[in-house]
């Protein structure tokens, strides 16, 4: 028997897993929001370079013939640098931090910081070319220019309150110095614009860090609901895949239970008919409504383990179990099933000990030793402990059917049954291997299995010492 080990040490159900989504904590919600509000900032840093881009020219436009050639080629080279180094900036930011969690965008918004302040002193810079340099009506324009330069940016910037400070703390400021250095050289007599109005840029400045605060708590509270919705959506998606999961365990298991349960009681029915119509034949007939009915009791026996494992209710009690005397348990109970078949049934023992729970692995051994006998024909089923290095093994060989490649991890599904498999073998449930693989994740004592189609299988279970509080909670995981 060559064919590839197929191991279910750490084998979960499906059915098992809980469905219901762990709660999020406040921690992960607040993390979320900040990586977005940071995400959203740099989306909206292009809009902020086309701007500066167009305004630009139009300052300079309306300074030229008003403002030295340096004082206006120096303006705009800044401008230019500055904006060059935003542009590589975002592109760093997206080559390498977007997708990166929230703190991880923060250290690098904090450390590129110095890009907005210099920014905003450049726009500030621009009064030095104009302010009472120009035409009252150039000035006038090249005010709210700058007033653009400053509203514009502040949806986007106000994602990000450090950086809505600094580039409005930088901005305004050095316009403020520009226009008192200004007035110190010219005067304040000949002003076009009167002292007053230096007010202005500072009812500016307040107003709109009040309203870059306000949009700030407003996106915040947007992102916040936003994600509270995709963690709604994404439980209520997992909620209904587990109502369609057990809609169609559901079905799946009456499907399996009346295919099942057909065979025997339709056997009821007909035995109490010939019964009825030869009552002298009652001592050839009897055993064969105790083996119907033994059958059909094997199904709700099977059934209810499986129901009690998946409610959590099976108690686990780990005590020093004799190997020996388990497989000599086994042989007085399995030996008579195999012989009235027409099987060899042989038993090999190697002596030793093992913490486990009996009654559960003598459940699982039993599972296999009975499926070994149901799926063979002609030939034997051999039960073996052997010890390895890894500790002391329990097999099951049988000399069956076997069981194709494509199908070894599925057969410890429960009510699973290989379609081949069904002629001659309909009062297989499907359920016995689907026990043993609940029975060894608790356990812990890993199964695998060997087979080849026509030439039989092998189950291998390694009897490691288990632990009655891990095996327990393991039996609890399962189940939540």
């Amino acid at each position: 028997m060559d064919a590839p080990v197929t191991s279910f040490g750490g084998w979960r159900n499906s059915s098992f897993v809980g469905m219901t989504p762990t709660a999020v904590s406040g921690d992960e919600a607040d993390r979320w929001v900040r990586g977005e509000l940071v995400r959203s900032l740099m989306r909206a840093a292009r809009g902020n370079y086309v701007l500066s881009a167009v305004l630009t020219p139009i300052v300079v436009g309306l300074s030229w013939n008003d403002v030295p050639l340096w004082l206006a080629a120096l303006w705009v080279f800044l401008m230019v640098c500055v904006s060059i180094v935003r542009v590589r900036f975002e592109v760093v930011y997206r080559q390498r931090y977007d997708g990166h969690d929230a703190d991880a965008q923060e250290r690098f918004i904090h450390r590129y910081r110095h890009l907005w302040t210099a920014s905003g002193v450049v726009w500030g810079l621009s009064a030095l070319l104009f302010f009472e340099r120009s035409p009252l009506v150039h000035q006038f324009i090249c005010w709210f220019i700058v007033a653009g330069a400053a509203t514009f940016p502040v949806v986007s910037i106000a994602l990000h309150p450090p950086v809505l400070k600094r580039y409005m703390t930088a901005l305004f400021g050095t316009m403020l110095a520009c226009m008192v250095l200004r007035i110190a050289q010219t005067g304040a007599e000949g002003l076009q614009f009167g002292l007053p109005f230096l007010l202005l840029p500072v009812l500016h400045w307040w107003l709109l860090l009040h309203a870059g605060r306000r949009l700030h708590e407003t996106a915040r509270n947007g992102f916040e609901l936003l994600f509270h919705n995709k963690i709604l959506i994404a439980s209520l998606t997992q909620q209904r895949q587990a109502a369609v999961s057990a809609v169609a365990m559901k079905n799946r298991f009456l499907a399996s239970a009346a295919h099942d349960m057909r065979q025997p009681v339709l056997a009821l029915s007909l035995y109490a008919d010939w019964l009825r119509n030869e009552p002298e034949l009652v001592h050839e007939i009897a055993p064969k409504i105790s083996g119907a009915t033994q059958a059909v009791n094997l199904l709700f026996d099977s059934l209810f383990d499986l129901a009690r494992i998946d409610s959590g209710q099976v108690r686990l009690h780990i005590e020093r179990v004799d190997v020996v005397q388990l497989l000599r348990d086994l042989e007085l109970q399995y030996r008579p099933v195999a012989e009235a078949k027409g099987l060899r049934f042989k038993v090999h023992m190697v002596p030793g000990t093992v913490l486990t729970d009996p009654v559960r692995v003598r459940r699982m051994l039993g599972n296999l030793l009975s499926n070994a006998i149901k799926y063979t024909h002609q030939g034997g089923v051999l039960l073996a402990a052997r010890q390895t290095r890894d500790g002391l093994r329990v097999e099951v060989w049988d000399s069956g059917i076997g069981i194709p490649r494509e199908h070894l991890r599925d057969v410890f599904l429960e009510f699973y049954k290989v379609a081949d498999h069904d002629a001659g073998t309909s009062d297989g449930f499907g359920l016995g291997l689907a026990i043993v693989a609940r029975l060894s994740h608790a356990l812990g004592h890993p199964v695998s299995v060997r087979s080849r189609v026509g030439r039989g299988s092998v189950f291998r279970v390694l009897l490691t010492d288990a632990d009655e509080v891990q095996a327990q909670a393991r039996m609890s995981d399962a189940v939540g």
